[in-house]
This record gives C-alpha cells, sequence and structure tokens, in this order.
C-alpha cells in the first residue's frame, strides 16, 4: 500500500543495503534494534529486537554488489513480516525479481553474486523471496502526507499514484538513455524538486547525506567502500557506519548527477 499517510512514525529510514548484512546489522545498533541471525540452511532466520515505537524503512536496493544478500534479505523480511518495517524495491531487487521468476536477465551489476549466494539457499527461501518484491509498493507517502520514501525519487505529482511512469521514476530516477560505457544516463531531479514533501531516496551514491530542496538521498555507497546511513524521522538525525570493505569496483564517482539540460 502506497498511501500510509496515518503512519506517523517515529521512523529509521535505511539506504541501500546491496547485501552488506554485517554493516546492516552494526547500523541497526547504533539506531537501537538488536539483530541476530542464526542457524544454517532451512533453519536460518533472522530477529530483531526493535526500539518501542519506531520502525524501519528500507528504500531499497537490499541485494547485489555485497557478500551477503540473502541475510540481508532475511532481515528486511522478518520485520517487515513482523510489522518492525516497511520497505519498498530497489532498480537491483527488480532485477533479481526477473531472475527469481526465471526471466533470464543479464547477470551483471552485481547480480551474478547474489545468484551465487541464492544457490545455495533452500528453494523456500526462493518463493519467499518472490512473493516478498513482488508486494513491495513503488514508494510509501508516510506522516500526514509530509513525508515520502522512493528508491530513486519521485516527483511531488506522483506521490501516491502507481503508474508505470510512476514505478520507473521511483525505481530509476531522471534517466534518458545510456554513456559510452553501457551505464544509464543519470539526471538530478531533485535540483528543480519544489515540493512541500519531504522526499527520501537512494539509488545514486554520494559522499555524504544532504539535504537539496527537501530531498535527501541516502545511498553513501556502502557496497564501494562507503557508509552504509540512516535517516532518523522526525528528528531529521543522520547515522552512519563506515563500510567494513570495497565490495565491488566504482564506475562513477560519488556524487549528484548534472541537471538535466534545457531545450
Amino acid at each position: 500500500m502506497i498511501d500510509r499517510r496515518t503512519d506517523t512514525g517515529p521512523f529509521d529510514i535505511v539506504g541501500d543495503v546491496h547485501g552488506c548484512a554485517d554493516e546492516l546489522i552494526e547500523l541497526m545498533g547504533r539506531l537501537g534494534y538488536g539483530v541476530e541471525v542464526t542457524g544454517v540452511g532451512e533453519a536460518r532466520r533472522a530477529s530483531v529486537e526493535a526500539p518501542k515505537g519506531r520502525r524501519l524503512i528500507f528504500v531499497g536496493d537490499l541485494v547485489d554488489r555485497g557478500p551477503a544478500s540473502p541475510d540481508a534479505l532475511r532481515i528486511a523480511m522478518g520485520m517487515v513480516e513482523r510489522g518492525q518495517a516497511l520497505c519498498v524495491p530497489g532498480n537491483h531487487d527488480a532485477r533479481f525479481l526477473r531472475w527469481l521468476q526465471g526471466r533470464n536477465p543479464k547477470l551483471t551489476h552485481g547480480l551474478d553474486l547474489t545468484v551465487a549466494q541464492m544457490m545455495l539457499e533452500p528453494p523456500e527461501f526462493h518463493a519467499d523471496v518472490r512473493a516478498f518484491i513482488e508486494a513491495l509498493p513503488v514508494h510509501l507517502w508516510l506522516d500526514g502526507g509530509g513525508l515520502a520514501v522512493a528508491h530513486a525519487g519521485v516527483k511531488s505529482e506522483m506521490i501516491g499514484l502507481a503508474s508505470n511512469d510512476v514505478r520507473q521514476f521511483c525505481l530509476y530516477g531522471d534517466t534518458d538513455g545510456v554513456d559510452a560505457d553501457g551505464l544509464p544516463i543519470r539526471y538530478h531531479w531533485a535540483a528543480g524538486y519544489r515540493g512541500t514533501e519531504a522526499i527520501v531516496y537512494g539509488h545514486t551514491p554520494v559522499a555524504e547525506a544532504g539535504w537539496v530542496n527537501n530531498t535527501l538521498c541516502i545511498d553513501t555507497g556502502c557496497c564501494f567502500g562507503g557508509r552504509l546511513t540512516a535517516l532518523r524521522w522526525p528528528e531529521r538525525e543522520i547515522v552512519s557506519v563506515p563500510a567494513r570493505d570495497g565490495y565491488a569496483a566504482r564506475r562513477r564517482a560519488f556524487g549528484h548527477p548534472p541537471v538535466r539540460p534545457v531545450g
């Protein structure tokens, strides 16, 4: 469900995890959540003790590039199931879903690592993950209408809607084809944002999370050796932990993309 304006938090909104489960557990500890992941195979479980009254929100891209995508999924899925968290899908989650559905996407941009890790998991877990991602709302509208969370961002006029165009923007942001290296050409949609809703998103790694026109990107590139970052809402406090390693090579410099040219 996209329209959750009656959910008023407080929330702890976590940036792109990308399989960095150890950093996620450490960050959650900083936020006051107790996390344990125990067992092997079909018996592997994640249990979380949440601070009273608070919920986590994942901005998507739980998988790819990092060393432990299945455990990142276990933590998020278990918390959502128990009402401790909300989650939106990222573009990497959407591509991983295509693999789970048997649609044979290219095993690039870290999907090869996720697939290798998932091949060690039981079929029941595959089915649970598929159902989880398929059910995720493409964005969330929260806190009396004053907060929206989407993976790559959302324009003010899109909030509360679920068309294919809205879904594409929430997953990929403002894009226009690919560059010479085969990477999507991105534009800094937030530079022109003038909405009253605070927008929290990820997708484009930045060195430090900072507010731009009432929007905040909290992807600080953990899988590339940066940091894993969360926003406490409504306190607007930013909390982060350093990556334990650089799990993937950067193909772009950290930072917001350029503004889309006019004309």
